[in-house]
């Protein structure tokens, strides 16, 4: 994965992972028009949403994506900093418990 910053490959590993576990997982674009601190990526399995914001190992929440997962989990919502698959293993009971072996 030369040429990648450590964020997108992180991205890239934490789809292909998810996809693996059977979510449907999307990316999700900041920019004019979009909300405010929005996830990197969403990935839905059997009803659940989880919102996944990716980060290299120094990387760290602007406040708009504080205050984003502060609404997401004040909703319910389920969210997760991801700087790894590794990350992912918190996510435990119900349809989004993973199974993290390779």
């Amino acid at each position: 994965m030369s040429g990648l910053t450590p964020e997108t490959a992180v991205k890239r590993a934490v789809r292909a992972h998810l996809r693996g576990q059977g979510f449907f997982v999307f990316p999700l674009t900041a920019g004019m028009g979009s909300w405010p601190g929005i996830s990197d990526l969403c990935a839905v399995r059997e009803g659940a949403v989880l919102w996944i914001e990716c980060k290299s190992a120094s990387g760290r929440l602007s406040p708009a994506q504080e205050q984003f997962r502060a609404d997401i989990e004040s909703h319910g919502g389920a969210y997760v900093i991801a700087r790894s698959v590794d990350d992912l293993a918190e996510l435990t009971g119900g349809c989004l418990a993973l199974d993290t072996a390779p």
